[in-house]
């Protein structure tokens, strides 16, 4: 089940937290920004009231990017991840859902149906633009 419009609460910023880069400031400066920037949504997944997967987009016209995307380690490989990315397009009604990404992430985006190109690395790591269009 897809729920928008959430409270930033502890075990759903948890979620949002796998997939930051662990520094303590930025983390906090990502939360922040979900919590007062009407452009970035958060999103969850519920199973059987069970918080499961979350996803922080930032929304621009007819499109949306994928900025953060967590799923809870016990329940990865599962689709849950799948099903909130492809629900939250559904649920924006946005042209393109996009996401940049590392190479631990690109396969995910791709079974899940984004078409990916590679982009120059940075920092010295294989960077990807996976796109989800319409």
């Amino acid at each position: 089940m897809l729920f928008s419009d959430l409270t930033l609460t502890p075990e759903l910023q948890a979620l949002l937290r796998l997939a930051m880069f662990p520094d303590p400031q930025r983390v906090a400066a990502a939360l922040t920004a979900y919590a007062n920037d009407p452009t970035r949504l958060v999103f969850d997944w519920s199973l059987r009231g069970q918080l499961v997967s979350a996803a922080g987009v930032q929304v621009s016209g007819n499109a949306a990017e994928v900025l953060h995307i967590g799923t809870a380690a016990h329940i990865r490989g599962q689709g849950y991840g799948r099903d909130l990315l492809h629900g939250i397009r559904a649920h924006l009604g946005v042209m393109t859902l996009s996401a940049d990404t590392d190479g631990q992430a690109v396969d995910f985006y791709r079974q899940s149906g984004f078409e990916v190109v590679a982009l120059p690395p940075a920092w010295g790591t294989p960077r990807f633009r996976c796109t989800l269009s319409s």
